[in-house]
């Protein structure tokens, strides 16, 4: 999970996959919004190669990458429990503020 973390920590390799997620692409599709040679978007998807969140594969004369949502569902399931803290804090957060609004409203 820290390669994941690692490879997560950077706006580029975000991006890249958020644009995976809408499918596959080469790496001339994946460097065409941003202001990178092929080169760098290259040893981008590297990094997330490396960090099992890519695949790649040969069609022909393209290398097309492909997301995998395996690594990103181990992260989810880790982050549930944090998730279930923040909710119930929230919860709680929001119960006091329904009382406090409740006694500023009340007639004097």
């Amino acid at each position: 999970m820290s390669a994941t973390f690692a490879a997560l920590a950077d706006p580029t390799r975000r991006a890249l996959l958020d644009r995976l997620s809408r499918g596959d692409a080469s790496i001339g599709e994946l460097a065409e919004p941003f202001d990178l040679t092929t080169r760098a978007i290259s040893k981008h998807v590297a990094v997330l190669e490396s960090a099992g969140l890519v695949t790649r594969s040969r069609d022909a004369q393209k290398r097309p990458s492909h997301i995998r949502i395996e690594p990103l569902v181990d992260i989810d399931l880790w982050l549930q429990s944090y998730r279930r803290l923040w909710t119930g804090r929230f919860a709680r957060l929001s119960t006091e503020l329904e009382k406090q609004q409740e006694q500023d409203n009340e007639p004097s």
